[in-house]
């Protein structure tokens, strides 16, 4: 059964930093282009950043540029976003993602992936 696992969310105040995780169990993440997502209340769902199955390459939105970092530990099975400077503009529930067409590059476009976590929530405020 392919699963993945977001955590690492919670509370922090403007200039903070949290790490959130996604643990996939069922399939080998290094296989799969995998993507971070989020959705604020009200708002439509963006990708945030996302890694190449094929070679690594990373790629990220705009507001995340320069301030959140997306890694992958293979012997862990997990894909990891580092987010620091968190702005009150990064609350948000953040999704994790699993793509299966790994000759493509991965994408910040959330139809392009199969398989997602349930979320966990990020609160930025003072």
């Amino acid at each position: 059964q392919v699963q993945l696992v977001e955590s690492g969310g919670g509370l922090v105040q403007p200039g903070g930093s949290l790490r959130l995780s996604c643990a996939a169990s069922g399939f080998t993440m290094d296989y799969y282009n995998i993507g971070w997502f989020r959705q604020a209340p009200g708002k439509e769902r963006e990708g945030v950043s996302c890694i190449s199955s094929r070679d690594g390459s990373r790629y990220y939105a705009d507001s995340a540029k320069g301030r959140f970092t997306i890694s992958r530990d293979s012997a862990r099975n997990t894909v990891y976003l580092q987010m620091n400077s968190l702005k009150p503009e990064d609350t948000a529930v953040y999704y994790c993602a699993s793509d299966e067409d790994i000759w493509l590059q991965c994408s910040l476009i959330g139809t392009k992936y199969e398989n997602w976590g349930q979320g966990t929530q990020v609160t930025v405020s003072s």
